[in-house]
Formats: structure tokens, C-alpha cells, sequence
């Protein structure tokens, strides 16, 4: 009765906040700040030696990804040449993928330089025989199910400043798009859930390379930061105050930075649990094993190599789940795309197909999940020489554990992939703006089923899943994990 009397609470909250959205917006104001009843919440997991590790990739300032994975069929391609222009990609740069049996039955191929993604997805190359990435079509930030004619109706709640980078970024990390301030992200909240049932160590299992964030900050676990090195380090300044230091040079201390918004301000402070524990992180992720395969040297792929290196230490650290936090930035194209993404994708293709292979190698491959993240996709028509913000787009899942070689959906409609035709059924119009049919709490809710979030516990993590997924009706909300 208290689960559901909390639920009722939550869901309550949230309505009438999604009422505020149409006509007023002074309840946006209000904090969102329900706190977790771990105990009752938490599912009954019982024993067991299963480790499970999530690694978000957070492509920061909104990846075109309709120039990621491209319709290869003829008509589709066609709608695609004709709303893209210049800045469509010729069918001789792509690259074919070849779906499993079971993949939605339309032609795709994806970008060019990213052809490591590419053989995860058709099983070749350093992957032959084992397909190890899905695309996940139209995800986007939404409130509740909302059709085109409930968007131009203004029918239904719309996620607060839909084409902002900080409001769209801070929803995606929390799941709260109503727009109400919210000290807390998903993979937090999980963490209150879990932490305590299924790790001994001290360790947080939130475990960022891009410094705070709020995705994964709870009410009781917040995350580790760490470097490519390892775990930053600590000394004693002349005041008796902690100052990070790295290998090389002193950091300032993030717990004396100000910030002057309330996003920011969620980032602040590294909580005591690393000043106590990052001596223990540094021995175990030092006698890590290292994969064989080589690694790309740049700062993308030695933050993978050192993800891959603390998922090996994990018994060291007594951690059975863990989540990882880096935000790979530099995609909001408004010029250039045609060159800057291709640059990008050659960074990020070969960091993440090495990072795979080494799981794969090292015997975690089944145990990890790694997703692609952004703040939105672009718009469809070109604004000359890039694109402008936009909505839904396309993301990727990759991993063991996933349902590899096909392009998913939710069942809305038979083939996931939108109609990219400017003005035509998935198009609210201003340069070709896609309305998601996937939310990001269907996303993460999948994953997060996996990583063993309970049905009771799911709506204190995700609060929105309940409307757009019943677990009475179907096991899984969208369908992609084998």
C-alpha cells in the first residue's frame, strides 16, 4: 500500500503539472523533489553474481543522426535526396547494412566514416559472426503518447523548451520534461534503488569521465569522477582544503565552484566517498587487465579504454552494477555538417567498435550495454551550409546483451523510421522537425529493466513510463534487448 500510495502521490504531481504545461506555467516552478523509499521500492533480487554495467555516450549539442542511418529503399532514399539537398549523402559514400531476420524489413545504410559501428551491426570485419549494435529510430522527449494532429491540436503537454540544448540536455538526463526543477537524474535514482542491495564496495557505481552531471546524481549516490588516468587524486592545500590533482597538474576543487542556474548547480560537489575511496579505485583499476586490441589515443578512445579497465575491476570493487558518464560534444552543426560530423564519426566509430572488442575479448561483452544519448536531432532541411535544432532522431544501442543487426521501434507504426519528407505525416513543420514516436523513458526503461529496476521501483527512476508502457501487456517496452 505505501508503493502504491506513492505512486499515486507521483503520478498526481506529474498530471497536474502536465494540465500547468497547457495553461499556465507557473507550477513548472515548483521542485520536483520526491524523495526515494529505498526499502520498499527496491526489488527483491536475492543473490546471484550477475554484474551488469549501462555506458552512456552523451553526443552533446544534438547529432544530425538522419545522416547517421539513411533509408535505403527507394522511395524513402528519394524523400531523403529531395529534403536534404546539399546536404544529402550519395548512395557510393554509404555504407549497406544488412538487417538480422526479425529487423523491421526496410533497406538502411549508415554514414560512411563510421564503418566500425557499421560491421558491429552487420556482423563483419573484427566482428564477423557477431552483431553487436541496433539502431533505436525517433526517440525523442515527450510527456505522454502525442500524434501530429495532438501537437498542431495543442492537445497534449509538450516537453518544456523543445530546440533548447539546456532544457533538452537536462530532460534527457533527468526524464522529467515537464520542466520542473529536479536535483536528480535517472541513473541516480536507480542507483538509490540498487546500489545498496547489490554492491559492498564504496565505490558510487556512477562512475562519470566527463566530470559531474546530474544524470547520475540521487538522493543517497552521486557519482565517482574519474580521468582517463584513473581516479583523481587528492592533497592537502596549504588551508587544510582538498584540491584534485591529476597525474600531471593541480585541478581546481569542483566542491568550491559556483554556478549560477539551477542545472549547474546540481553538479556541485564531489561527495566525501571519493576522497575516502579513490586510493582503493586507483589500486584496483591499476591492476586492471588491458584489452589486447589497440585503443585510438585520443581522449575519446582512452576514456573507453578506462571505462573498459574498471568494468574488469569490478570485483576488486565490489560492484555488481555500474553506470558510466561521458558526453562526447561537438555536434550542434549549424555549419559545416558535411565535414564536421565526418570528422566526428571518425573519432567516435573506431573508439566504440575498439571498445566492444575489447569487452568481447576480456569475456564482459554480455554484461555491458553502451547507448548514444543527444540533446535532439536537426532539422531535416538544410539551412544552407548545416542544420538547425530539431527533435526526434536516432539513437544507438550496442552490447551483448542487445538484439543486434535490426533497426527498432515502438509499435506505432510498422517501420520505426519516420517519413523524412518535408510536410508529410511525421513533419510539425519549421525546416522539417520530426515528432518523436519513441520516448526517452521507453529507452531508458528497457535498459533499465535489464539492469534490474523493478516494476515497483521503476516509477520512482522514470516517473513518465507508465504512459507509454504497460509491463501487464508487453515484457518489454520496446523490444531491442535479445
Amino acid at each position: 500500500m505505501e508503493i502504491h500510495s506513492k505512486k499515486t502521490s507521483r503520478r498526481r504531481f506529474l498530471k497536474q503539472a502536465n494540465c500547468a504545461a497547457i495553461g499556465s506555467s507557473s507550477i513548472l516552478s515548483t521542485v520536483l523533489n520526491l524523495r526515494m523509499a529505498n526499502q520498499a521500492a527496491a526489488a527483491d533480487l536475492g543473490g546471484g553474481e550477475d554484474c551488469k554495467s549501462l555506458v552512456c555516450i552523451y553526443l552533446g549539442g544534438g547529432m544530425d543522426s538522419y545522416n547517421l542511418l539513411v533509408p535505403r529503399d527507394t522511395t524513402p532514399y528519394q524523400d531523403y535526396v529531395t529534403t536534404r539537398s546539399n546536404l544529402a549523402l550519395p548512395q557510393s559514400s554509404l555504407t549497406q547494412l544488412n538487417q538480422a531476420n526479425g529487423g523491421d524489413g526496410d533497406l538502411y545504410s549508415m554514414h560512411g566514416s563510421a564503418t566500425g559501428m557499421s560491421d558491429m551491426f552487420n556482423g563483419t570485419g573484427d566482428f564477423s559472426g557477431n552483431r553487436r549494435l541496433s539502431f533505436i529510430t525517433n526517440v525523442g522527449t515527450l510527456i505522454q503518447p502525442t500524434s501530429l494532429s495532438d501537437y498542431l491540436g495543442k492537445r497534449v503537454p509538450l516537453p518544456k523548451a523543445l530546440f533548447s540544448h539546456k532544457d533538452q540536455t537536462e530532460q534527457w538526463q533527468t526524464s522529467v520534461p515537464q520542466g520542473m526543477q529536479q536535483l536528480t537524474g535517472w541513473a541516480g535514482r536507480a542507483a538509490d534503488v540498487l546500489h545498496s542491495t547489490l554492491n559492498t564496495g564504496a565505490t558510487s557505481m556512477n562512475i562519470s569521465l566527463s566530470g559531474n552531471n546530474v544524470m547520475q546524481t540521487g538522493e543517497q549516490v552521486t557519482q565517482f569522477v574519474v580521468t582517463p588516468d584513473g581516479a583523481l587524486q587528492f592533497s592537502e592545500s596549504s588551508q587544510n582544503e582538498p584540491l584534485f590533482v591529476t597525474k600531471n597538474s593541480a585541478l581546481k576543487s569542483l566542491m568550491d565552484q559556483e554556478y549560477s542556474n539551477r542545472f549547474e548547480r546540481t553538479f556541485a560537489g564531489l561527495t566525501k566517498d571519493s576522497v575516502e575511496t579513490s586510493a582503493e579505485f586507483t589500486k584496483a583499476f591499476s591492476e586492471a587487465q588491458t584489452p589486447a586490441n589497440p585503443f585510438p589515443t585520443d581522449r575519446f578512445g582512452q576514456q573507453l579504454l578506462s571505462i573498459l579497465k574498471t568494468i574488469e575491476a569490478r570485483d576488486k570493487l565490489e560492484l555488481r552494477r555500474q553506470t558510466f558518464f561521458v558526453d562526447f560534444g561537438g555536434w550542434d552543426h549549424h555549419g559545416e555538417l558535411l565535414e564536421s560530423q565526418a570528422a566526428l564519426l571518425e573519432r567516435l566509430s573506431p573508439a566504440l567498435a575498439a571498445f566492444q572488442l575489447g569487452l568481447d575479448n576480456l569475456g564482459l561483452g554480455n554484461d555491458v550495454i553502451t547507448f548514444s544519448c543527444s540533446d535532439f536531432a536537426r532539422t531535416l532541411r538544410s539551412n544552407g551550409r548545416g542544420t538547425d535544432h530539431a527533435w526526434g532522431g536516432n539513437a544507438f544501442v550496442m552490447g551483448g546483451p542487445i538484439d543486434a543487426g535490426k533497426v527498432h521501434s515502438t509499435t506505432l507504426r510498422p517501420s520505426g523510421y519516420p517519413s523524412i519528407a518535408l510536410g508529410g505525416p511525421d513533419d510539425i513543420g519549421r525546416g522539417g522537425l520530426i515528432l518523436p514516436t519513441t520516448s526517452v523513458d521507453e529507452y531508458l526503461g528497457e535498459m533499465l529493466t535489464w539492469f534490474g529496476v523493478s516494476n515497483a521501483a521503476m516509477d520512482d527512476v522514470l516517473p513518465n513510463l507508465d504512459e507509454f508502457y504497460n509491463p501487464a501487456v508487453t515484457p518489454k517496452p520496446i523490444g531491442f534487448l535479445a
